[in-house]
């Protein structure tokens, strides 16, 4: 008798999602990673929709995994690195609120485990600027266009040029090595 998996989903928005998917993809534990939109007002937004920033949607990943090979909590740590968590106006070169940072969780347990994780942040003194990311109920997840999933496998010369020129890596570098 076979024993049934209960997998569950963890939405995350870190400023461009094309640079979310890396960190997280071919992990144990983690079944699929889909770019996509979440948090607006537009039903079945489009690209053109959301980088308008009008429609009130982040870029995200949503990430499929099994809790027994992958906890929740351990998403989480690998999220806060990949982000500015102070910058309310977008992330690095991606300005505006389609790129704000903010996690979303799917049920109490991630709510608390997202509260606290972002409380240990904001008591690590790890910044001088107040922690921005917003914790947030997980609303409709749309998937982005097939173009933008898996980015950084399928355009990986426009990905690294574009990470290069984002400041990202830099941040990473100066903030969380």
């Amino acid at each position: 008798m076979s024993q049934t998996v209960d997998y569950e989903k963890a939405t995350f928005a870190g400023g461009c999602f094309w640079c979310m998917v890396q960190p997280f993809d071919e992990l144990e534990g983690i079944l699929s990673i889909t770019s996509g939109y979440t948090g607006g007002h537009v039903d079945n937004p489009s690209y053109e929709d959301v980088k308008t920033g009008e429609s009130g949607h982040y870029e995200a990943v949503q990430i499929e995994f099994n809790p027994s090979l992958f906890p929740y909590e351990k998403l989480l740590r690998l999220y806060w690195p990949q982000i500015d968590p102070t910058d309310d106006g977008g992330q690095f070169h991606d300005r505006g609120p389609q790129y704000r940072t903010a996690v979303f969780y799917h049920n109490a347990d991630q709510k608390a485990a997202a509260l606290q994780s972002k409380q240990d942040m904001e008591q690590s003194g790890k910044f001088s600027k107040p922690i921005v990311t917003e914790i947030k109920p997980a609303a409709a997840f749309y998937p982005a266009e097939a173009y933008h999933q898996n980015f950084y496998k399928t355009h990986e010369k426009e990905y690294k040029e574009d990470r290069k020129q984002s400041g990202r890596d830099e941040f990473i570098e100066t903030h969380w090595q």
